[in-house]
């Protein structure tokens, strides 16, 4: 009989500092009895940072080693206040940075992704190593496990999908026997590799996704992401007032709010707990006490009007250049090339002779494929737009959304209304016009 499992998920605003990573090891003796898998992200903005990294090499501005000695810096200062000098952890550390400069002493990869995959990566498995240690060193016996051991993907980095049987194989047979001897095992979100031994990530801010893979794999008892908001909101609180916390969600909600981007769970989490009924709790590393948002198939689906919000979207007008309608087969080769590009198609609508298409407009994968297909369409792009996604709308709440706003594209459905808006200043009158 297997024993009883917990995934846990700490990203990276829980562990920005010294004092952080204690509250997180305060959180945890809670649990000291408990079998816990944990998943860590980079600490604090480390991603971003790295990423300057990346487009400095790229560009060969020579930014790119000091730009990776402010991110060592930030590191061995929390890692100062945690440890003694001399603590062991220093030189893993140190060890896990060499593994950015030698991609740096190089030049740059033809493969921009495959580039960035290698240098993001680091920052995840810098702060597993920081955390671990201190867990230790707090008194909780924590194993350390790199999660490309685990998480096998395809070859397309950045966005790497999932290789799920040898995943789960892999799982049973590396993490299973760990977990197995007691007290915690501690991972990395984010990361995944190929079966070439190659690091990939599993798209922007996937951590979450990361524990929901080990918890579908590891049969967990329940997930648990540690958030520094109450749980899940009716609507994102630094833009809404007046939102209030959801005590119980279903998993389908979960999923289209997610989708749609609500920002407080990563939208592929939900689909692996389902398949498997495994509840996801939100909870609050700030008051680890309160209860949180219960997520679960066991829930009715009666809501209160929500709101998401996801900023930089692209869309296109997309028509054939010789004025024939839009037919099946254009629609098919343009959902191929999407696939190919890991585009996230957030809205879409056709007609006879038009087919208009709402992206989250990252990197420059829109651009990409405009430049592909762009010999047999004719495109039309507007950019910095908004999607407006509204889950049990009501007229009132519809209005307010708008104002100040151009709406360019719109569709409702049973439950869901989306706009994609664009914003503009309000015309009004001069005084003693």
């Amino acid at each position: 009989m297997k024993a009883i499992i917990k995934v846990f998920k700490f990203g990276g605003a829980s562990l920005k500092n010294a004092d952080s990573i204690k509250n997180v090891a305060g959180i945890l003796k809670r649990f000291k009895d408990e079998r816990l898998l944990i998943v860590v992200s980079a600490i604090g903005k480390t991603t971003d940072a790295l990423e300057k990294v990346v487009e400095a090499h790229k560009n060969q501005t020579g930014e790119a080693f000091q730009l990776l000695e402010q991110v060592k810096k930030s590191h061995y200062e929390i890692a100062d206040l945690l440890f003694e000098p001399g603590d062991p952890v220093y030189d893993a550390v140190n060890d896990t940075f060499v593994e950015i400069e030698w991609v740096l002493e190089e030049a740059p990869h033809e493969n921009y992704d495959f580039m960035y995959d290698q240098i993001v990566s680091v920052g995840e498995l810098v702060s597993s190593k920081i955390v671990q240690a201190y867990l230790v060193k707090a008194g909780l016996p924590t194993q350390w496990l790199d999660a490309r051991d685990v998480i096998l993907t395809d070859d397309i980095y950045r966005e790497g999908w999932v290789q799920w049987e040898e995943t789960e194989a892999r799982c049973e047979r590396v993490a299973q026997p760990m977990l197995e001897k007691g007290g915690f095992v501690l991972t990395q979100g984010f990361i995944g590799s190929t079966t070439e031994n190659f690091t990939t990530t599993l798209g922007r801010e996937g951590s979450d996704y990361t524990a929901a893979i080990f918890s579908y794999c590891l049969d967990a008892e329940s997930m648990t992401i540690w958030k520094d908001v109450p749980g899940v909101l009716t609507g994102d609180p630094r833009i809404f007032d007046n939102v209030v916390k959801l005590d119980r969600l279903s998993y389908k909600e979960a999923i289209e709010m997610t989708y749609y981007g609500a920002k407080v769970i990563h939208p592929k989490t939900i689909k692996p707990l389902q398949n498997k009924s495994i509840p996801l709790y939100v909870k609050s590393f700030v008051n680890p006490d309160g209860d949180g948002t219960f997520i679960s198939s066991e829930v009715e689906d009666t809501y209160p009007p929500m709101v998401a919000i996801e900023q930089n979207q692209a869309l296109l007008h997309i028509s054939t250049r010789d004025f024939s309608f839009v037919a099946e087969h254009h629609i098919s080769y343009l959902f191929n090339l999407i696939a190919d590009f890991r585009l996230q198609v957030n809205m879409m609508q056709n007609t006879a002779i038009s087919f208009v298409v709402c992206f989250n407009d990252v990197d420059d994968k829109v651009d990409r494929f405009i430049e592909k297909i762009e010999g047999q369409f004719k495109v039309l792009l507007d950019r910095n737009l908004e999607l407006i996604t509204v889950r049990h709308y009501r007229q009132d709440i519809l209005e307010s959304l708008q104002e100040d706003k151009i709406v360019l594209l719109e569709e409702r459905v049973r439950n869901t209304l989306q706009m994609v808006v664009k914003k503009v200043p309000m015309m009004r009158r001069k005084e003693g016009s």
